[in-house]
């Protein structure tokens, strides 16, 4: 079977450096907030060309703390996707806000500027744009947008690391980014792992307050706080997969190049790069009608594929009752159309090229021959 993701495959590439520096923080006896994280906040802020970063939990925490550090709260509104990972409504949420979704464009799978403003009222606060799959949202509108309405604009970056806009890192351009080290992410833990990025030195305050109890010194919380830290393993091991990030997103884009020219004249729907943008192809997503036959069809020819996502938040049950009423037809069409290619710095080129061979398959004998919707 070839996997879709394969985080073991990257550990066993980098294995000797990652084992002698788990041994060393095990060694060393500080395991939570020591010179590992900060080294690797100290790192990580100057690859992404900003000030400050903040080691935290997991993803879903950093949009948390950037949320609570922009002061979004009870009453509040967020805009962003319901194409997305549950976590990024699950952070407006935690903080008493309420979510507003607003739909996508179809090519890029991001926020729709247009629908953005459509969405917007006097109790909106925030806009979280989500770069999904490995490329930028339209940051340069959504930010223009939210500096004509006095709007904090945060980056979910979740799917990005090492993404540019222009000549900026993704994460560098809005209020604060967020980041997840999930295992399976193009920077990736053995484990869970987050961080939020800013070049505020006010918010960055904020941000390491909130992690840790509100604590402005030990033991004396200056503002309601709670547990968010990157442990001291996790930090090590990130420094070492960062070095290798650029030359990994250049595998991934490689891999795409081969997928894309394989695929090409096959009627799919292949990704698209946003003018101005790098792609750094966290997930390589087609698009056909017949997505459910096709993952049957590829399981059964020993190909392993995912959907991202197969339900919209705001269809869900926990979301349903209070989601906002705009139709978001293109987050609709696309949750039954995407489906996830295998794609990781380890995918060799022969399992590429037997993923196209097993994809031109079906559609040579299956229904509609590859066909979408209108």
């Amino acid at each position: 079977m070839i996997p879709c993701s394969d985080p073991r495959a990257q550990y066993l590439s980098h294995k000797e450096e990652i084992r002698s520096a788990m041994d060393k923080v095990l060694e060393g006896g500080r395991y939570v907030l020591g010179q590992e994280v900060a080294a690797f906040e100290t790192e990580f802020a100057a690859y992404i060309g900003v000030r400050h970063a903040v080691g935290v939990a997991n993803g879903t925490d950093a949009l948390h703390l950037a949320l609570t550090a922009l002061g979004v709260g009870p009453g509040d509104e967020v805009i962003t996707v319901s194409h997305t990972a549950v976590a990024t409504a699950a952070a407006v949420r935690l903080t008493g806000a309420v979510p507003v979704f607003a739909d996508i464009e179809r090519d890029f799978f991001t926020l729709d500027p247009v629908r953005v403003e459509a969405a917007i009222t006097p109790r909106t606060k925030a806009i979280i744009a989500v770069h999904l799959y490995g490329q930028s949202a339209d940051l340069d509108a959504l930010a223009k947008l939210a500096r004509s309405r006095g709007l904090k604009l945060i980056e979910d970056c979740a799917q990005c690391h090492g993404a540019r806009l222009g000549e900026r890192r993704l994460g560098s351009i809005g209020d604060i980014g967020c980041f997840s080290f999930y295992p399976t992410k193009n920077l990736g833990a053995i484990g869970d792992g987050g961080m939020a990025v800013t070049d505020d030195p006010e918010l960055a305050g904020r941000l390491r307050l909130h992690r840790e109890y509100g604590w402005s010194e030990r033991y004396v919380s200056a503002v309601d706080g709670w547990n968010s830290r990157l442990d001291e393993i996790q930090a090590a091991v990130l420094r070492i997969k960062l070095k290798s990030l650029d030359r990994d997103n250049a595998r991934r884009a490689h891999l795409a190049g081969i997928y894309t020219e394989g695929l090409q004249a096959s009627g799919l729907v292949l990704p698209v790069t946003r003018p101005g943008a790098t792609h750094v192809y966290h997930l390589y997503v087609i698009r056909t009608a017949h997505r459910d036959a096709m993952q049957k069809f590829l399981t059964g020819r020993g190909v392993n594929t995912l959907i991202h996502y197969p339900m919209p938040i705001h269809m869900q049950p926990a979301y349903r009752a209070k989601a906002s009423p705009q139709r978001l037809p293109q987050t609709e069409t696309a949750a039954l159309e995407v489906l996830s290619l295998p794609m990781y710095p380890e995918l060799e080129e022969k399992s590429a090229r037997e993923v196209i061979a097993a994809v031109k398959e079906f559609l040579a004998t299956g229904p509609g021959q590859g066909a979408l919707h209108d």
